[in-house]
């Protein structure tokens, strides 16, 4: 018998009484999901979620991975420098590279609640709009934050960090400023082409990057012998060359959402303004977190093998933090075109699905870690002491990576729905009100040292 439709799509009413087949006509054909009412009902959404949240995920996920191995890689060419060089860089991406990456990224992920929601609801030809009144609030933050990357040395000093560690630090900092602006142009055309689920092209601009990075590396360290600096400058040109050419696919690709510069985007600037800096404190308050965590290390005793030993756990964590990162994204998309498109119950079902498998993937990778703690930090560095530092804080690693596993995902709702300033109060106590300054008393009270400052990260 034929089913009867009203406005071209089967009605909640007729197919009732086939749950399985309401699951798949609501969720392949974009209307909203009826309640659950059975077992295949889970079975239905679970595996219609799953493929959708996974489209998006993955390249995120394998583009995050390529922007996070240049930093990773980064800290593998300069670790086998020496010790210093390693904390110090460490220093650098933590202190500056955290602040500057965390408040830009963070303003840019306005774009999700906006770009996404437009798309949903149908209004395409705000998104290139939305995007370039966000190209114009990150590259202000920039200028505004110069003076800042000019004199990195002296706040470092300030900070109390080890003179020969600031010094080094602070003229890599210098040196990444054209990075910076580079991110300006980078994280509002991500989102941009986020919220049209057309992540593809990311990933595939992501991994010429990072095989570009990888190569520019080996030619400034290993053939001109530039040191640090020659990682400065492949960080430089790997940054523009993502930034150019998203902008140029975004040109040519997408002109229905991208109708070219328009006056408009200087329109109704504050309100953007006051949604990018609410998005932003959400965001910060996470990276900035790290942040403090390094600045507190390097004030430890024996400051260079208690940061790089540090850095290594933290740069193992972010591996995995950049899949929960490419989740956070994907769920933030499908929260925010459901909710454009008025389905809530759909992005309510993708939420419970995405948790569920991020949970799984943080306890797969606190299994990896434990059955390698002994090895890994042969990646980063020779010295056999940093080695035995890194798999004494092993166990702590493990543990983070099942308890980070959840809250990218909560974020990424939040965004989705444009809840940013509800989360903002929600960081700014946990990791503020109780994880600072617990890891203050702890640190500098008791012998437990880094151990306690890895544990914050928790």
């Amino acid at each position: 018998m034929d089913t009867p439709l009203i406005g071209g799509e089967p009605t909640v009413v007729d197919l009732y009484p086939t749950p399985l087949g309401v699951m798949v006509a609501r969720g392949e054909e974009g209307g909203d999901y009826p309640p659950i009412r059975s077992f295949r009902d889970i079975v239905s959404v679970w595996r219609i979620e799953s493929t959708k949240m996974w489209l998006i995920a993955g390249p995120i996920i394998f583009n995050i991975c390529c922007n996070y191995g240049t930093n990773s890689f980064t800290n593998i060419f300069v670790g086998h420098i020496g010790d210093v060089e390693l904390s110090a860089v460490t220093v650098a991406f933590s202190v500056f590279g955290s602040f500057v990456f965390g408040l830009l990224l963070g303003m840019g992920s306005a774009l999700e609640t906006l770009c996404g929601q437009a798309f949903g609801a149908g209004q395409i030809h705000m998104l290139g709009i939305y995007t370039q009144r966000s190209w114009l609030i990150l590259l202000g933050t920039c200028c505004a934050l110069l003076p800042l990357y000019s004199n990195a040395t002296s706040v470092l000093l300030v900070l109390g960090q080890e003179p020969r560690i600031a010094e080094l630090a602070g003229k890599f900092t210098k040196q990444c400023i054209p990075q910076m602006f580079a991110f300006a142009i980078n994280f509002p055309s991500q989102k941009f082409l986020q919220a049209q689920s057309k992540v593809g092209v990311t990933a595939y601009i992501g991994f010429v990057a990072l095989i570009a990075h990888v190569g520019l590396l080996y030619l400034f360290i290993e053939v001109f012998g530039w040191g640090t600096s020659g990682a400065a400058c492949a960080f430089n040109v790997s940054a523009w060359v993502v930034a150019l050419a998203q902008f140029v696919y975004m040109k040519v690709c997408c002109k229905d959402a991208w109708t070219g510069f328009s006056w408009l985007a200087f329109k109704d600037l504050w309100p953007f303004v006051k949604l990018s800096v609410a998005s932003a404190v959400m965001t910060c308050l996470d990276i900035w977190y790290f942040m403090s965590i390094m600045l507190l290390t390097g004030q430890l005793q024996d400051p260079v093998i208690s940061i790089g030993s540090l850095s290594i756990c933290v740069n193992i964590t972010g591996w995995e933090g950049v899949f929960f990162l490419g989740i956070n994204a994907a769920i933030s998309v499908r929260v925010a075109n459901e909710l454009g498109s008025g389905h809530p119950r759909t992005a309510k079902f993708a939420v419970a699905v995405t948790i569920a498998q991020s949970l799984f993937i943080g306890f797969l990778f606190m299994c990896i870690i434990m059955l390698t703690k002994d090895h890994f930090a042969v990646i980063f560095t020779n010295s056999r002491e940093m080695q035995r530092a890194v798999a004494h804080l092993a166990y702590l690693v493990g543990i983070t990576m099942v308890l980070n596993s959840i809250q990218p995902v909560i974020a990424g709702v939040a965004v989705g729905g444009g809840w940013q300033a509800l989360v903002a109060y929600i960081n700014l106590f946990c990791y503020y009100g109780v994880g600072l300054p617990l890891g203050l008393l702890l640190g500098y009270k008791t012998t437990l040292g880094v151990e306690v400052i890895n544990f914050m990260t928790d």
